[in-house]
């Protein structure tokens, strides 16, 4: 004779699955999902990751699993995009400007247009998505997005006091910087970082554009002589935290609502993270003695006007795509003199 508990738990299922399917926790095995992400082991932002997927599985015991895949896949990262809105994998962790122009709008976030930290360009992204709510984002589910510090110029045997030193240099870029980079009369030439040391030392390019966090992780410090800080002009990127959207829809709703619930949390530990990172880089960078350069306030205003058109040509590309550039551009402005006040609130911020 059947107790009590199992009559009641067979009535339960069958009255679930009368209504459509079996929740998480009365199935035999969790939802088992895979993770592919390029973050080397021991990083600051690999530490997060972890932690999240360990909060997700303890949250849900029994009912969610995160397996990462091996970074021999044989999927590179430019690669992770397209290999989770496929369903090749279930969730990435990926850089928006590997898969240049595929989006447009959110590419404000590589603008000269003076992004100040990793905390505060990672609450403005995420603001961004919120706020506009890019359709070109629409083929995933967007996690959450993330940004590091601010981009400075790094240079090799000369230093740079004005716009015009850098005039005729070979400069790498990230993403849709090479507009930058050629306004100012340089020669951008785009690599993947794991060629850049390389370029740097055989004098393939003369100088760079990245986050003091990669002076570090990269040991960009050792191949450069100075760090040339420019706030007024400096960029940052987007990196984001997706999933498949059918992996998505496959949910259980109170999954989903704590996958968004929590997404301000986990974005802001990875602002911090960028921050703390690029905090040791510049230290490291210090130790090998290079040449900390910042750019006077009179210099910086003529980098930042120089620097317009790229802005302009942003909102000219958006704009005729029907995307709203241009309030894109007024809202980060607008969030940036926030900072500039003291009146800078998120939630993000934590």
């Amino acid at each position: 004779m059947k107790s009590f508990f199992e009559k009641a738990l067979f009535v339960l299922i069958f009255m679930t699955m009368s209504l459509g399917s079996l929740p998480a926790w009365a199935t035999d095995s969790p939802a088992t999902l895979t993770f592919m992400n390029f973050l080397d082991a021991g990083s600051i932002h690999e530490e997060i990751i972890q932690a999240w997927t360990n909060d997700l599985e303890k949250h849900f015991p029994g009912r969610i699993k995160i397996d990462f895949m091996s970074k021999d896949s044989g999927i590179s990262a430019p690669q992770t995009y397209n290999a989770v809105s496929s369903g090749y994998a279930d969730i990435g962790f990926t850089t928006l400007a590997y898969t240049r122009s595929r989006f447009p709008l959110m590419e404000f976030i590589n603008l000269p247009i003076g992004f100040p930290s990793g905390v505060v360009n990672t609450a403005i992204l995420n603001e961004v998505f919120d706020k506009f709510e890019p359709k070109e984002l629409d083929k995933i589910k967007v996690l959450y997005l993330m940004a590091p510090g601010p981009f400075y110029y790094h240079t090799v045997g000369f230093s740079v006091r004005g716009i015009d030193d850098l005039h005729g240099k070979r400069v790498h870029y990230l993403g849709g910087a090479d507009r930058e980079v050629a306004q100012q009369g340089m020669v951008p030439v785009s690599l993947p970082m794991t060629k850049l040391v390389s370029a740097l030392e055989d004098g393939t390019i003369q100088a760079g554009q990245w986050d003091f966090s990669a002076s570090l992780h990269w040991h960009l410090a050792e191949f450069v002589d100075y760090d040339i800080l420019c706030d007024s002009v400096a960029q940052s990127a987007g990196l984001l935290v997706f999933m498949n959207k059918k992996t998505w829809d496959s949910l259980d709703p109170d999954i989903q609502q704590y996958f968004e619930r929590n997404a301000p949390h986990w974005a802001s530990l990875h602002g911090q993270g960028w921050d703390k990172s690029a905090a040791r880089g510049l230290a490291y960078s210090k130790q090998q003695g290079n040449k900390i350069v910042t750019i006077s306030a009179e210099e910086g205003v003529k980098w930042r006007n120089a620097m317009q058109p790229v802005i302009d040509a942003y909102i000219v590309k958006t704009e005729a795509l029907g995307l709203p550039g241009r309030e894109v551009i007024e809202f980060v402005e607008g969030r940036l003199t926030h900072i500039k006040n003291g009146e800078f609130k998120s939630k993000y911020i934590h």
